[in-house]
C-alpha cells in the first residue's frame, strides 16, 4: 500500500512516525504537529500489515480519541482495518478490562460508575466534619499512589489523616458493599488484578503488541504502573508529550514520569520535535526564554517555521478596570478591522481575575465566553435525570434510588428514606426489590400507610418504564416524562428556565445517541456519559475566557494574558512550585498565534480588600521587560536550619554549599540523608 501520507511530515516527524519495535519518547514541543505524528504513526503501523487489534492507544479526552480515530483512519485503505485498534481514555480502558475481568476480584461487572458529586455524597454521609473537597482530594492521592486504608492508617501520624484513612476505610466498604467504582478504581482495580494474576497480565500484554500514549506528561504513578503490566512482554511502548507542558502536578500528574521514561524502558529512541507551526517568531522566542528557566527538564527549543511577527505588547495598568478597558479597546479594533471574536482568548491564572472581565465585557457588549465553568453532567437536574436512568437499568442501586425517590417532590422525607436504607442493610436487600416484595400493610409498618402508598405507585411507575425501554428505546422518553413529569417540576422555578433548556438538551442528546448506536443499551449511553470529561463546545462569534488549565491543547490568533503579579501568576507562598507556575506561563504564551499581550496592574481588588502587587518575575524572565523585578530567590542556608520538602516533609540541613544561584543542601529527614537543591525547599 501506499505511504504518501509519510510525505506530510517533516523529518522529525517522520522519524517518529516509522519507528516500529522498542521504545520510544516523542518529545514534542508546543505547536509542533504532536497529533499528526501520534495519528501517522497508528496509520502507518497499519499499512505495513500489524494487526490492527494488538495496537492500543491511550488518551486523557474522548475527544482527543475520536480526533485521533478520524485522522488515522482517512489516511488507510478501509479494508485493511478487520478489527479497529483500540483507541480510548485510560479510564475506559479501564471500564472495558473491568467489564470482562471483574470477577478476578470476586466482584460482578454489573457495578456503576460514580463521578465526583456522588463521591462527595457518599462521603458526607460518613462524616459531616471534615472539608468533603479534602476527603476527595486525599483519597484519590491514596488510590493513584496505590496505597490501601490499612496502610493509610498505619502510616497516618497526624490525628486528621488518621481521621481520613478511617473514613477511607469505610469509604472504600461502601462501594464494594454495593458494587459501585469511582474513577480512581477504574485504574486501580484493573492494576490489581493484573498484580495478582500474571498469567492474565501476560496474556493482556501478548494482546496488545503496541502501546501508544498520548500527553505522556500529565501521568501519574498509577497509570505508569499499569503502562509498565501492558508492556510486561515487550518493549513496544511510544510515548509523547511535552515535559515544558506538565501543569497537573495538582491533581497527581508526575512529571517524573517524562523526565526519566529513558530510564524505565530500555534503549529508549528519542525523537524531538522543535518546529513550531501554530507561533510567530516573536512568541517563540519569549517562551524559549521564559522556560530556560527552569532546571527540571530534558530541554528542548521551540523553532519557528512562521514569520517573526509583531512584537509581545506588555500592559502596565493602575488596576483592574483600566487593565479591562486596555483589552477591551483592542478587542473591539480587533473585531472593526474584521477579525472573529471566536479567534481572540483571554487568559488567567486565577479563576477569580475574570469578574471585572465580565463586568466591563457586559457594559461594552462584546459577548464572550467564560470556559470552565459548571460542567453539563454536573447540574442537579442533569445528575437526577441521570439516577433515574440507573434505577430503570439496575434496580438494586440503592445510591440512586436515594437521590430520586423524592424527586419531583412526592411527600418521601429523610425520616422516611432513612428508615428504608436500615431495613435494607438489615435485610441485606435493596431498597427495590423491598418495595416490590413487602404488600401494602408490611410496608406501612416501616414508613407510615400514605407513603407506602406512594412508594408503590411510584414502584410500579419505575416497572413500567423498564418495560417500555424494552420495547422502545425512541418513544420510552417520552413515556418517561408522562410519568414523572420531571420536566413539568420546574414550571415555577426561579431558574426554571435554564434547567429545563438543560433537560431538553439531555433528552435531545440521548435520542441523537440512539440514532447513532441503534444496537447500544440505556446503559451502554450511562457508562459513556460517566467517562466524558470533555469541555462544553465553545460557542461561535464569542471572546473565550478561560484560566490557563482550560486553554491547554487550544489556539488563538489573538491572546491576552491578565494578572501577571507576584502571587497571581506566579502563585507563590505554600505548596506552590515554581517550575511548575513556569510551565503554565509556557503553556499560555504558546498558545498565541499571531499576536500576544501580557498585562499586569499595581492594584487589585481580591477577596474583599484592595491589595498592592508586584509585577511578575516571568515578564523579565520571558525577555519582555529589562530588569522588572528584583527578588531574592533563595535565602542563606546553614547547618541547623529546619526545612519543609512537599514529599519528603520536615527536615533539618546538615551542610549547605553554594551551586549557582542555589545551595545544595544535605538534609535529615527523620534520620534519611538526601541531597536537594534549595530552591525545592522552604525554610520553617
Amino acid at each position: 500500500m501506499s505511504d504518501n501520507f509519510l510525505n506530510s511530515l517533516n523529518d522529525s516527524q517522520k522519524d517518529a512516525a516509522i519507528h516500529i519495535d522498542g521504545s520510544l519518547l516523542i518529545l514534542a514541543g508546543a505547536g509542533s504537529g504532536k497529533t499528526k505524528t501520534i495519528t501517522t504513526r497508528l496509520a502507518y503501523l497499519i499499512s505495513i500489515g500489524i494487526d490492527p487489534s494488538t495496537i492500543l492507544t491511550l488518551t486523557f479526552t474522548n475527544k482527543a480519541a475520536s480526533e485521533m480515530r478520524e485522522r488515522a483512519f482517512r489516511m488507510i485503505d478501509p479494508s485493511m482495518i478487520n478489527t479497529p485498534p483500540l483507541l480510548c481514555t485510560f479510564h475506559k480502558f479501564g471500564l472495558l478490562f473491568l467489564k470482562f475481568h471483574m470477577s478476578e476480584l470476586g466482584r460482578k461487572n454489573s457495578f456503576i460508575i460514580i463521578d465526583n458529586d456522588d463521591k462527595k455524597r457518599i462521603l458526607k454521609s460518613i462524616d459531616k466534619e471534615i472539608t468533603t473537597s479534602l476527603l476527595v482530594s486525599e483519597i484519590s492521592k491514596y488510590k493513584n499512589t496505590l496505597i490501601t486504608p490499612s496502610e493509610a492508617k498505619s502510616t497516618a501520624q497526624l490525628k486528621l489523616y488518621q481521621q481520613i484513612a478511617d473514613i477511607y476505610e469505610k469509604y472504600e466498604a461502601y462501594l464494594l458493599k454495593n458494587n459501585l467504582v469511582d474513577f480512581d478504581d477504574l485504574l486501580l482495580l484493573p492494576y490489581m488484578i493484573l498484580e495478582k494474576n500474571e498469567e492474565l497480565a501476560k496474556e493482556t500484554s501478548q494482546r496488545y503488541q503496541y502501546v501508544m500514549v498520548d500527553e505522556y506528561q500529565d501521568t501519574n504513578e498509577l497509570q505508569y504502573k499499569l503502562l509498565r503490566k501492558l508492556c510486561s512482554t515487550h518493549n513496544n511502548i511510544c510515548v509523547v508529550g511535552d515535559d515544558d507542558q506538565s501543569i497537573y502536578g495538582w491533581r497527581g500528574a508526575t512529571i517524573k514520569n517524562i523526565l526519566n521514561f529513558s530510564e524505565h524502558f530500555e534503549d529508549t529512541k528519542v525523537v524531538k520535535l522543535e518546529e513550531n507551526y501554530r507561533s510567530t517568531n516573536t512568541i517563540l522566542e519569549h517562551a524559549n526564554q521564559l522556560i530556560e528557566h527552569n532546571r527540571d527538564r530534558l530541554g528542548k527549543k521551540l523553532i519557528g517555521t512562521r514569520k517573526k511577527g509583531d512584537s509581545v505588547r506588555v500592559y502596565e495598568s493602575h488596576d483592574e478596570n483600566e487593565e479591562t478597558r486596555k483589552i477591551i479597546d483592542d478587542i473591539k479594533k480587533l473585531i472593526a478591522s474584521g477579525e472573529s471574536a471566536k479567534d481572540i482568548a483571554i487568559l488567567f491564572r486565577v479563576n477569580a481575575l475574570s469578574r471585572s472581565l465580565e463586568e466591563g465585557f457586559n457594559k461594552a457588549g462584546i459577548s464572550y465566553r467564560l470556559i470552565g465553568g459548571m460542567k453539563f453532567y454536573e447540574r442537579a437536574e442533569i445528575k437526577d435525570l441521570i439516577a433515574y436512568f440507573r434505577i430503570l437499568t439496575n434496580t438494586t442501586d440503592n445510591f440512586s434510588l436515594k437521590r430520586i425517590i423524592n424527586k419531583p417532590k412526592r411527600g418521601i422525607g429523610k425520616t422516611t428514606i432513612d428508615k428504608l436504607d436500615a431495613k435494607s442493610v438489615e435485610l441485606k436487600k435493596p431498597i427495590f426489590t423491598i418495595l416490590e416484595e413487602y404488600n401494602a400493610d408490611e410496608l406501612s409498618a416501616i414508613v407510615g400507610k400514605k407513603n407506602s402508598r406512594t412508594l408503590k405507585v411510584f414502584m410500579a411507575s419505575v416497572m413500567d418504564l423498564r418495560e417500555a425501554l424494552e420495547e422502545s428505546k425512541m418513544r420510552f422518553l417520552d413515556s418517561f416524562e408522562d410519568t414523572f413529569d420531571y420536566r413539568a417540576s420546574y414550571d415555577n422555578v426561579p431558574d426554571g428556565f435554564d434547567r429545563q433548556a438543560n433537560i431538553d438538551e439531555f433528552y435531545g442528546y440521548i435520542r441523537d445517541y440512539f440514532i447513532q448506536h441503534p444496537h447500544l443499551s440505556l446503559e451502554d449511553f450511562l457508562n459513556e456519559i460517566a467517562l466524558d470529561s470533555e469541555n462544553s463546545e465553545l460557542t461561535d462569534q464569542a471572546v473565550s475566557m478561560m484560566s490557563i488549565h482550560s486553554s491547554k491543547g487550544l489556539e488563538y490568533k489573538h491572546l491576552f494574558i491578565i494578572g501577571l503579579e507576584e502571587g497571581f501568576f506566579p502563585i507563590t507562598g505554600d505548596g506552590s512550585d515554581i517550575e511548575e507556575e513556569r510551565r503554565l506561563g509556557y503553556v499560555g504564551i504558546t498558545r498565541a498565534m499571531d499576536t500576544l499581550t501580557m498585562s499586569f496592574v499595581h492594584s487589585r481588588f481580591y477577596k474583599g480588600k484592595r491589595a498592592t502587587l508586584l509585577k511578575s518575575r516571568f515578564l523579565s524572565e520571558a525577555g519582555l521587560i529589562k530588569g522588572s523585578l528584583q527578588l531574592e530567590k533563595h535565602s542563606n542556608y546553614k547547618k541547623g536550619d529546619l526545612v519543609q520538602h512537599k514529599i519528603f516533609g520536615m527536615g533539618r540541613v546538615q551542610k549547605a554549599t553554594k551551586a549557582g544561584k542555589d545551595y545544595k543542601l544535605t538534609i535529615n529527614f527523620g534520620g534519611q540523608r538526601r541531597d536537594i537543591l534549595s530552591s525545592f525547599v522552604e525554610k520553617i
